[in-house]
């Protein structure tokens, strides 16, 4: 898939946010990467301070960022067997989880 088609699914993905989510994703970057540096087989990256970890100090710093990796993440559909569209979504929410706070073994109970 071209990483144009990518991005736009993964643009969607954000716009149906519920509201109540959206608006808390402030100063965060989502960006779409090929694959992770390496060999890794990981399907998103969420670098940033975590909504529940920020102190009233917190402000005038770089965006939190969240990667996707568009090869890896098409890899794992093809595995599943799964629509595409379903597997970006779960690596937005995951990553979203992460900026809120959630760690793996929390998010993963969620699934």
């Amino acid at each position: 898939m071209r990483g144009s088609d990518f991005e736009k699914m993964v643009m969607e993905v954000l716009e149906e946010l519920p509201e109540s989510f959206a608006k808390k994703l402030q100063n965060i970057d989502v960006v779409v990467e090929e694959s992770p540096p390496g060999r890794g087989s990981i399907l998103g990256l969420y670098q940033g301070v975590p909504l529940k970890k920020r102190g009233i100090f917190y402000g005038n710093i770089l965006p939190d960022k969240i990667t996707l990796y568009q090869r890896n993440i098409e890899k794992i559909a093809r595995l599943t067997g799964e629509p595409l569209g379903e597997w970006i979504r779960r690596v937005v929410f995951h990553e979203i989880g992460h900026h809120f706070g959630f760690d793996e073994r929390s998010l993963r109970e969620l699934e």
